[in-house]
């Protein structure tokens, strides 16, 4: 692998290739990374297992020291492919205290922000129930019923 990024490189057993491919990869490919398991209940209604975080969603950690902690996502950094949680923080020698970073694969979203309009596309269009293909759907039925 001489190049910095390929986009035809599939895998590897080797770990330093692993981790040379996820730490220059475009942003584009890293969003991908930021994926993140849903609750129960969300798996039900969206019919995903999995999504991205973003700002404004409420998740839970999982894995680490604070494990079980819920709160709001502060920022999500898809460069360095880490997360700030509401709650999470880490308090240093003078008192002060500073955000702690959680990469996303060890959170559980809860509650999704759904205040954007693409997001909710993204969740549909993964689902295979978008609004436009149902209502065209309901049409062809209905000229098939009539």
């Amino acid at each position: 692998m001489k190049k910095l990024f390929s986009n035809k490189w599939k895998s590897s057993k080797q770990v330093r290739k692993k981790r040379k491919f996820s730490y220059n990869a475009p942003l584009h490919i890293k969003h991908k990374f930021l994926g993140s398991h849903l609750s129960k209940e969300l798996i039900k209604k969206h019919g995903r297992r999995s999504f991205p975080v973003r700002k404004g969603d409420v998740v839970k950690v999982q894995r680490g020291q604070y494990r079980g902690i819920t709160g709001k996502v502060e920022k999500v950094f898809v460069k360095e492919t880490k997360v700030w949680i509401e709650g999470v923080n880490l308090i240093k020698r003078d008192g002060s205290k500073s955000f702690y970073p959680i990469h996303p694969s060890n959170l559980l979203i809860t509650e999704l922000n759904l205040s954007d309009k693409k997001r909710k596309e993204a969740l549909e269009r993964k689902n295979g129930t978008s609004s436009k293909k149902q209502s065209a759907k309901e049409l062809a039925d209905k000229k098939k019923g009539n």
